[in-house]
């Protein structure tokens, strides 16, 4: 120990206690150096990828990751609400080491399950009733049935011609003219309806080449236009190339369409969902109405304004038509595509109509309320940008 005397000040130093700090530091680099080495020199293979990196960041939420800034920046704890809670170093640690949240069980069941990252996602806007039990699903049927020979007898079909006819509208106030702004495609474009479909009863056999969601394009355009807003269909039987590059062909699709006319602002994928009637359906003043989901893919550039315009229809579906909106999900990850198609525009959607279970007249009731929203808040957007 030696004392120190400096105007009146007496300091003592403890040799010892500063030979350990220093020795500490020194094994902490040691350590660093040694670390960031050995990472460097073993195989590719065994290296941390960027995407496992990534995966683990995902585990941290928004609040945690703004208490771990305040630490060092207390600013970032103003935005933080005042009953937020304290960081559980804890759960951070176990949620990262192991990717299982005590939250959310499919984290665990998730990898010890064949299949089962089908029902993996994020509940961005939860509609009414809406769960991680009940999210969009969409599973490959088998590969007989998207051949055409052997596809299921029609039934049922006496009144679908009659469905497409939205009525004797009146004249819309405003309209786009020639030009055509909303472009509605089928990324699985067969996906089709048990009721129409003969002896079949397997939701994972719901798929026809004739009688099938391109319907529900057909009238969701009818009230689109019948707004004044512009629209075409795109019918392309993107299910002959196969179910699992759908997306590569559809996108292709997409792309070529932009390309030919620059008008086109709006691009709407339309599905059908894998979940039966009681989870697909709602019953609005006395009328079945098929509900709607909205997809988004957590992996495109797009993201933020994909999900600023599908929450707007929520919220705007939501005020006039109280449960048709399922509500927001969020699909990223390995068994998803994690785009959707929706880094190729801002005003991307992916819109599920229903489930296998529905009829055209609930799918129909259900396009035309997505019509009436949607062509307000176009009109009312097209006020606001008018010069």
């Amino acid at each position: 120990m030696k004392l120190i005397k400096s105007n009146g000040l007496i300091l003592t130093i403890h040799g010892t206690s500063l030979v350990k700090v220093m020795l500490g530091f020194l094994i902490f680099l040691v350590a660093v150096f040694s670390l960031s080495g050995l990472l460097t020199s073993v195989k590719p293979d065994y290296r941390p990828a960027s995407s496992s990196v990534n995966h683990a960041a995902d585990k941290i939420d928004g609040k945690t990751l703004f208490r771990m800034f305040g630490m060092e920046n207390h600013q970032f704890l103003n935005v933080l609400p005042d009953e937020a809670s304290l960081i559980n170093l804890g759960n951070v640690l176990f949620r990262l080491s192991t990717n299982i949240s005590l939250e959310d069980p499919r984290s665990l069941l998730g990898r010890e399950l064949p299949g089962f990252s089908i029902f993996d996602g994020r509940i961005l806007v939860a509609g009414e009733g809406t769960n991680y039990t009940n999210m969009p699903m969409e599973s490959a049927p088998p590969p007989e049935v998207l051949k055409a020979e052997k596809e299921a007898a029609l039934q049922n079909t006496d009144d679908i011609e009659k469905g497409n006819d939205s009525g004797d509208a009146p004249a819309p106030s405003a309209t786009t003219g020639d030009k055509k702004v909303v472009y509605l495609y089928f990324t699985h474009n067969r996906e089709s309806y048990l009721p129409y479909l003969k002896g079949v009863t397997d939701p994972d056999k719901a798929y026809h080449t004739k009688v099938n969601v391109t319907r529900v394009g057909d009238r969701l355009k009818s009230s689109l236009e019948s707004n004044g807003i512009g629209t075409t269909v795109d019918k392309t039987d993107i299910l002959n190339a196969g179910f699992n590059s759908a997306y590569q062909e559809s996108r292709s699709v997409v792309a070529s369409a932009m390309n030919r006319d620059k008008n086109l602002t709006y691009f709407i994928d339309i599905h059908r969902d894998g979940y039966r009637k009681d989870k697909t359906t709602i019953d609005i003043n006395g009328q079945p109405y098929a509900k709607l989901a909205f997809v988004i893919g957590g992996e495109n550039a797009n993201y933020e304004k994909n999900l600023q315009l599908a929450t707007e229809l929520h919220h705007r579906l939501e005020g006039k038509y109280k449960g048709i909106s399922r509500g927001i999900i969020e699909k990223r990850g390995a068994g998803t595509n994690g785009k959707f198609n929706q880094d190729l525009s801002e005003n991307a959607l992916l819109i599920e109509f229903g489930g296998v279970d529905n009829t055209f007249e609930e799918l129909d009731r259900s396009a035309d309320a997505l019509a009436d929203v949607f062509s307000e808040m176009y009109w009312q957007a097209e006020k606001v940008n008018a010069p």
